[in-house]
């Protein structure tokens, strides 16, 4: 990777690969195949190629395994290399910007996870508002479970994640936005839809309809047992408006947290959220980022931003 001359002064030392290279690198990990990632670049599939050739030649190390017809498999090495390939370009995209000074605002690519079901909730304003105020920021957004945002901050894919402060492990730092309480929800012709409150005990013996999400099916299924009960689960599904259309048309009743501006479902059918009478602990809503790793000035702006948007009093 490098070569040093040792001389009776000091030393110095050089580098043989370069910023293009490791940014060919980074899009054949990311895309599986150097097709692919030649496709991403519009360039031709014989320079990321040969620029992933040459990188391994001058690092010493086998980076891909190549499967004929599968597509690449990073190695250990090639998996340590891309997450400082990562940062090392986003170094430089940051000494760029520096360099030209500040006139023009800020610019470049921003890279952030949403958790898959608070996504239609928040990315779309984020996105509007962030162009409003950046309009020279690139804003890329990975929708996930729990999981898989974790892997993506570990591995340098995201900035930073908006998310629920649920399956994220150590090394992890998070910044609460928002704590945010459970409702329950049934039909809209549900004999108790108009109360605006209700004790879960009283859906006992009603058939309950889960949102089956790693993390979060066994949170929700804790706060309703933790009342007492044990409703039958008649359905479960991993998309938050299949739960509500499922509830809407009389299939049962369900626990949720965000609340869309409207009361309708996909199937047309309409659903009410009722207010927990109980003392349920609220999900908190947060800002998640790797600890200890720098973020940019670019990624800083869009969190903000983001904590902007989604702040809002704990109830």
């Amino acid at each position: 990777m490098a070569n040093a001359d040792g001389g009776g002064a000091g030393m110095s030392a050089t580098v043989g690969f370069t910023l293009a290279q490791l940014r060919y690198f980074v899009a054949a990990a990311e895309a599986g195949s150097m097709t692919a990632a030649a496709e991403r670049l519009l360039i031709a599939q014989s320079a990321v190629s040969t620029a992933v050739s040459n990188l391994e030649q001058e690092l010493g190390v086998q980076l891909f395994i190549r499967r004929k017809g599968k597509g690449l498999v990073a190695t250990p090495a090639g998996e340590r290399l891309l997450l400082q390939a990562r940062e090392l370009l986003t170094h430089a995209l940051d000494v760029a910007a520096e360099a030209r000074g500040v006139e023009g605002g800020l610019s470049g690519p921003v890279r952030i996870g949403c958790f898959v079901t608070l996504a239609p909730f928040v990315v779309p304003t984020l996105l509007a508002t962030t162009a409003q105020r950046h309009p020279r920021l690139a804003v890329d957004v990975f929708e996930g479970e729990a999981d898989e945002l974790d892997r993506a901050l570990r591995t340098g894919r995201i900035d930073f994640a908006l998310t629920y402060d649920l399956g994220l492990g150590p090394g992890i730092a998070r910044k609460t936005i928002a704590s945010l309480p459970a409702h329950a929800l049934v039909a809209a012709d549900h004999p108790l839809a108009g109360r605006g409150t209700i004790d879960l005990a009283e859906l006992a013996h009603e058939p309950f309809v889960l949102l089956d999400l790693p993390h979060s099916r066994d949170y929700f299924w804790s706060l309703v047992t933790a009342t007492g009960i044990t409703p039958e689960v008649r359905h479960r599904s991993h998309n938050y408006e299949a739960v509500r259309s499922l509830v809407a048309l009389g299939h049962g009743f369900s626990v949720l947290h965000q609340r869309p501006a409207t009361d309708h479902t996909y199937s047309g059918a309409r659903v009410a959220a009722l207010a927990l009478t109980n003392e349920h602990p609220p999900l908190d809503l947060v800002l998640a980022r790797m600890d200890g790793v720098r973020q940019t000035a670019r990624a800083t702006a869009v969190a903000h931003l983001a904590h902007e948007l989604l702040a809002r009093p704990s109830s």
